[in-house]
């Protein structure tokens, strides 16, 4: 067991990360109730796998549930599941001191935590994430959202759990798929600011991948003591949080692209969106002309995602994706802000991108696809 502590003051919040984490979900979760009955929100894939274990594990100690379980996919962080979540909770006459578990992954994290945000001005929440992009990103650091036809996460708040419980013996249920599309995240850590910890991903990354708990728990806890860093020195992102967009400003761009389906996984746009950012950091002559080989060569071995050219179906035009790209949440007085780096593990925040170098860039990796 490994516990990461997220200092937020009044609001600071432990990340327990382990084995077997989820048996004792009830021992862990029945201190922050006032009550003991909880409001836990699913989707019909972690439901039908971990619900009833869920389930028992809080009745053990005492804590009956109530449950809504959710489609599965990207296309359920919607304004019509939103309102369906907070209608379902007043319905079910949740207080202000009731506890509503968010039990999924990074869909089910945002939305919920969302719909705990604004229902009767914030009722606490407890995320339990069941999937490695969840458990290392979506689940730490208080962001919550929807998303909107006009871009990803657009719709949202700052709010902060109550605690987080990251089972890793729940990542053996993911498709290879699925787990990759995490590793993804992973990756984006190592890249933005820990040469030590890519270096580690190029040596475990294949074990961990493989199903080997402590190299599952090391990255865990490593990803997420790395984001808690940054998170506590910028909580609502003015400044040093976004870091940890590295790679989603063409990620989000190519998730929109796709219609936020499962064309495209979140996770899979953050690599590629990785790769597109330190090729573009190449060009532009800030890191080594080495660097964006190195870490297509990683993820390439990992058997991810890695250009344009990997995502079915056809894709739009560069001016489109770079339209695309504007929407962003990064756009500070209509200019578009670039998470870039100086080499592995040295990424900073910059706006003097000139354009039409991002332009050559996406004619040239849709040139490939061609």
């Amino acid at each position: 067991m490994e516990i990461v502590h997220v200092p937020m003051g009044d609001r600071a919040y432990d990340i327990r990360i382990g084995s077997g984490v989820l048996a004792r979900a009830g021992y862990r979760i029945k201190p922050f109730l006032k009550r003991p009955r909880v409001a836990v929100i699913t989707d019909e894939n972690v439901a039908a796998l971990h619900l009833e274990a869920f389930k028992e594990a809080l009745a053990v100690e005492g804590v009956s549930v109530i449950s809504l379980t959710l489609p599965a996919g990207e296309s359920t962080k919607s304004w019509s599941n939103l309102e369906r979540c907070v209608e379902w909770l007043l319905e079910q006459r949740m207080e202000r001191s009731d506890t509503v578990i968010a039990f999924g992954g990074g869909v089910i994290g945002d939305l919920v935590g969302f719909a705990a945000a604004i229902t009767r001005r914030g009722v606490r929440f407890i995320q339990v994430p069941t999937t490695l992009l969840a458990q290392v990103d979506s689940s730490v650091g208080g962001k919550t959202a929807i998303n909107s036809p006009a871009g990803k996460n657009l719709i949202g708040a700052f709010y902060q759990p109550a605690y987080v419980l990251a089972d890793v013996d729940l990542l053996g249920t993911l498709t290879p798929r699925d787990f990759l599309a995490g590793y993804g995240e992973v990756v984006k850590y190592g890249l933005l600011g820990d040469l030590d910890f890519f270096e580690w991903l190029e040596k475990n990354g294949p074990a961990l991948a493989a199903g080997d708990v402590g190299a599952r728990i090391a990255a865990v806890k490593w990803s997420c003591q790395m984001k808690v860093d940054i998170v506590t020195r910028d909580e609502t992102e003015r400044g040093d949080r976004a870091l940890l967009n590295l790679g989603h400003t063409f990620g989000h761009a190519l998730e929109a692209a796709t219609g936020y389906s499962d064309r495209l996984l979140h996770g899979e746009g953050v690599a590629i969106g990785c790769a597109l950012a330190i090729e573009l950091s190449a060009r532009l002559g800030l890191c080594s002309q080495e660097d964006p080989s190195r870490v297509r060569a990683h993820l390439r071995q990992m058997g991810m995602k890695v250009d344009l050219a990997d995502i079915p179906g056809e894709m739009p035009s560069a001016e489109a994706l770079l339209d695309l790209m504007g929407q962003d949440k990064k756009v500070v007085a209509g200019q578009l802000r670039f998470i870039l780096t100086r080499g592995i593990g040295h990424a900073f925040v910059t706006a003097d991108v000139p354009p039409e170098e991002v332009l050559r860039l996406l004619k040239d990796e849709l040139d490939r696809v061609a």
